[in-house]
């Protein structure tokens, strides 16, 4: 099963220290080399990025900086596990080297966990 991480926190405006970066970096190794974690990516400020909006028919772009959010997405990671409680198992472990912030974890769609994969199939 893949899972996908999304990693929240309140924006960090300055870049992680060498010591946060060697540690983050053995458990990204770590990961891919297990085969745990498939692709991960931090994200950079919120002042660089912008947020689209589509509602009843009309298109709204906002720039950042997003001042009035309380967490901001800080990267994301997509994990390959057997099972849930092995995906927030990984999960609490990128927490532990982070140190603040939360995780969402969401399952991917693939063929063998989408039960409507079989009957769009089984209806073409």
């Amino acid at each position: 099963m893949k899972f996908l991480s999304v990693y929240k926190s309140k924006e960090k405006n300055t870049p992680p220290t060498p010591a946060e970066m060697e540690r983050m970096g053995k458990l990204v190794e770590e990961g891919f080399k297990s085969g745990k974690l498939l692709a991960t990516e931090g994200c950079m400020p919120t002042a660089l990025g912008a947020r689209v909006r589509q509602d009843a028919g009309t298109t709204t772009v906002t720039d950042g900086p997003f001042s009035e959010a309380k967490e901001v997405i800080g990267g994301l990671a997509i994990i390959q596990a057997n099972s849930k409680a092995e995906a927030i198992e990984y999960v609490r472990d990128f927490l532990r080297v982070v140190g603040e912030g939360e995780c969402e974890l969401r399952q991917l769609y693939d063929a063998e966990t989408a039960p409507c994969t079989e009957n769009k199939a089984a209806n073409a």
